[in-house]
């Protein structure tokens, strides 16, 4: 994936000595780790809080009805704490399906050197998007997270790793770029239960937080830049070597990688203080030639979300409460390309809209119903199944 060198053109840019920073900051999907509501008990050295997704869900598909579901997708644990002058640490533990898995997504030392040359070591987030690295659920009006961002883009991705970031602000503009190395993925991306191309299969390798699978750090690198009246737009990529290609230095098979690139865009100045959120991925993965073509070499899709806010008002006492109208449109294709015999187009599309209502009685909790509709085609692009799902949940922070 010849990208590497435009995006190293992108943050190797020339800065000022010294960065200026607004009154009012401007916080970036970057900075989500720490725009978080946090309890701060007396004299104790530490800081915690959480959130916590409940929901319930009424699904068919094909006319054939799955019935009533009550789920309890996550809660998560945030602790964090000033260590000294310019060193923080900070840790986000999920526990997700009741219990059924407990994972470390966030724990990770931070230490302040500069505005624009900052150090960050531990459990890292790779900042592969927008969604990846701005996840809680209080924070968005839908019920289910974007296809894209869970199914390309493996949702939650983290790795033991380091790398620095930084920031630079002056009046209406802020730039900030991050940059990785960590361990990565491993071959479970084409060798998995679901007989396709799947990056979050990935994620079941539990051993990724105590070593690399193959001895190549996964580099990850994102660019953002956000203007006070506009909105936001960034740009990341994250590649590096999958397989193993050697045993005891002996060769096995050749380097083989996985490159993603996404873009993303955030903006509140829409008209009636509308918002839009949207992300767009395309993911090349270099899938050996005996694997037959219902493993994709090309993946992409992305999401768009529209978020109007309907009515503003104080409710049983919760002031400034505000009912929203929402509107998500996405778009997934697992396996981009044409079979070689009949170069007609391989298939294996999603496209889903959900529109919906959401309710928040605080900016910290929301109240969510969504109508999702999708439509599945398989590899042979034959007619598509239909599924439908009545979402009814909600989040809020504690």
């Amino acid at each position: 994936m010849k990208i590497t060198p435009l995006l190293f053109g992108l943050f190797l840019i020339a800065l000022p000595a010294k960065a200026q920073t607004d009154t009012v900051p401007l916080v970036l999907h970057m900075d989500a780790v720490y725009t978080r509501p946090f309890l701060k008990i007396e004299k104790l050295p530490l800081s915690i809080g959480g959130y916590v997704e409940a929901n319930t869900r009424y699904s068919g598909s094909d006319g054939v009805s799955e019935g009533l579901s009550f789920q309890m997708p996550r809660m998560t644990l945030f602790v964090s704490s000033t260590l000294h002058h310019r060193m923080k640490f900070l840790s986000e533990i999920e526990f997700e399906e009741g219990g059924k898995e407990i994972n470390i997504e966030f724990a990770s030392l931070d230490v302040e050197f500069h505005p624009l040359v900052n150090f960050r070591g531990g459990v890292i987030m790779n900042p592969i998007g927008s969604f990846n690295q701005n996840h809680d659920g209080p924070k968005w009006e839908f019920v289910d997270r974007p296809l894209s961002s869970t199914t390309i883009i493996p949702s939650t991705w983290s790795n033991v790793g380091l790398g620095i970031y930084g920031k630079l602000a002056k009046n209406q503009w802020v730039w900030a770029y991050e940059g990785y190395l960590s361990n990565g993925f491993d071959d479970k991306i084409i060798s998995n239960s679901e007989n396709r191309t799947w990056l979050p299969a990935a994620k079941t390798n539990e051993n990724r937080f105590e070593e690399s699978f193959n001895g190549v750090p996964l580099v990850t690198l994102k660019s953002a830049m956000k203007h006070r009246k506009i909105g936001e737009v960034g740009i990341s990529w994250m590649g590096g070597v999958y397989n193993a290609f050697e045993i005891d230095g002996v060769p096995i098979d050749a380097k083989r990688r996985v490159d993603l690139l996404a873009l993303d865009f955030h903006s509140n100045s829409l008209p009636w203080k509308s918002s839009v959120n949207a992300e767009w991925v395309w993911a090349l993965i270099d899938v050996p030639e005996t694997y037959t073509q219902q493993f994709g070499s090309k993946q992409k899709g992305g999401f768009v979300d529209i978020v109007v806010p309907l009515h503003r008002c104080s409710v049983l006492g919760w002031k400034n409460s505000t009912l929203n109208g929402v509107f998500r449109m996405e778009y997934t294709d697992y396996n981009v390309g044409k079979f070689k015999e009949t170069m007609e187009s391989i298939h294996d599309e999603v496209l889903s809209f959900t529109p919906g209502i959401s309710f928040r009685p605080s900016s910290q909790t929301v109240f969510r119903i969504n109508y999702r509709f999708l439509s599945q085609t398989d590899i042979f692009g034959n007619g598509p199944s239909y599924t439908a799902h009545v979402l009814i949940g909600c989040s809020t922070y504690f």
